[in-house]
């Protein structure tokens, strides 16, 4: 048995919770074209919306 670990190496911050959300066809389409034109995933599209929206609470309402 081959002692060294076959496939992809572990992620330092592994995402282990999954969501699901329901959208309306119009936030679908614009989520769609946002991926498209940045070239990411929609996952990635989404936690960049959460991560900005986070950033300007803080800014407004600093977080303990």
């Amino acid at each position: 048995m081959n002692p060294h670990r076959i496939g992809r190496p572990p992620s330092a911050d592994p995402k282990g919770f999954a969501m699901r959300i329901r959208l309306t066809s119009s936030e679908r389409q614009k989520l769609e074209s946002c991926s498209n034109a940045l070239g990411k995933t929609k996952a990635d599209i989404i936690r960049q919306g959460i991560e900005q929206i986070f950033q300007e609470l803080a800014r407004h309402d600093p977080l303990d």
